[in-house]
C-alpha cells in the first residue's frame, strides 16, 4: 500500500487502517443488501454507510495533516466501535471480518487521537 509522503509512521499505521475498515464496510454493505434478512439488517446496513464515510475522511485529514485529524480520530473510534458491536451480531463470513476491520480501526484511531 502507497504510504503518505513524511508521515510518522503511527499515523500511516491508521491511515491504513481507516482506508481497510472502510473498503470492509463498502463490501459488507453490498453483500447485506443481498442476504434474505435484508430488513433485520436495516440499522447494522446504515451503521456500516457512517462507518465506511468516517473512515475515508478521517484518513483524508491525516493525509493533509489538518489540524482537525485527532478529533475526528476521535470520533472515527467511536463510531468503528459501534459499526463492529452491530456486525458482530450477524455470523456471515463478511460481517465477523468487518467487525474485525472495524475494531483494529477503532484502536488504532483512539492511539491517534491522544
Amino acid at each position: 500500500m502507497p504510504t503518505v509522503l513524511n508521515a510518522p509512521n503511527k499515523m500511516q499505521t491508521c491511515i491504513d487502517a481507516c482506508n481497510g475498515c472502510m473498503q470492509a464496510c463498502e463490501e459488507c454493505l453490498s453483500l447485506c443488501l443481498q442476504e434474505s434478512d435484508v430488513k433485520a439488517r436495516t440499522h447494522c446496513i446504515n451503521m456500516l454507510r457512517d462507518c465506511a464515510d468516517i473512515c475515508a475522511m478521517s484518513a483524508q485529514y491525516m493525509a493533509r495533516g489538518s489540524h482537525h485529524a485527532k478529533q475526528l480520530c476521535s470520533l472515527c473510534a467511536t463510531i468503528c466501535d459501534a459499526c463492529a458491536s452491530d456486525c458482530a451480531q450477524f455470523k456471515d463470513p463478511h460481517c465477523q471480518q468487518c467487525a474485525d476491520a472495524c475494531k483494529a480501526c477503532a484502536a488504532e484511531c483512539r492511539k491517534m487521537a491522544q
